[in-house]
């Protein structure tokens, strides 16, 4: 009889699922999904952006600057001097070439925006475009 009470316990134990790959393999899973997806960097203001019937949709991997009515230039949540703006757009550039995409506001300056527009150019950017929102 006490033979028996083992036999039973040892089947017990031998029944339990060890869950320890499967979370391993949940988290390798997790890990990758979040190295390969793509953010999409914002400017980190926001503008009121003039409609085109033209507008087409922004590039994923694209520089994005946003320039205020006031005439001050924004880069991923941070106002940048104009005379930093070559040097942010050279060292960007270098890490990887991407077109520059400007979302003016519809009241900035058009002094401003030929100022950034160059300072790009100046910067190494072969490909700079303006944004606008589409026409209802």
């Amino acid at each position: 009889m006490l033979n028996r009470a083992t036999t039973f316990q040892d089947e017990e134990q031998a029944a339990e699922v060890n869950i320890s790959p499967l979370i391993d393999i949940v988290f390798l899973l997790l890990i990758f999904f979040m190295v390969t997806s793509v953010f999409v960097e914002e400017t980190g203001i926001e503008v009121n952006r003039p409609t085109a019937m033209s507008a087409q949709d922004l590039e994923r991997q694209s520089i994005l600057l946003a320039v205020t009515a006031e005439g001050a230039v924004y880069f991923d949540g941070r106002a940048v001097p104009m005379n930093e703006l070559r040097g942010l757009v050279a060292r960007l550039q270098r890490e990887q070439e991407r077109p520059v995409i400007i979302i003016s506001d519809v009241d900035a300056r058009s002094g401003a925006l030929v100022r950034v527009i160059d300072e790009c150019t100046l910067g190494g950017a072969t490909q700079v475009s303006l944004a606008a929102g589409r026409e209802p």
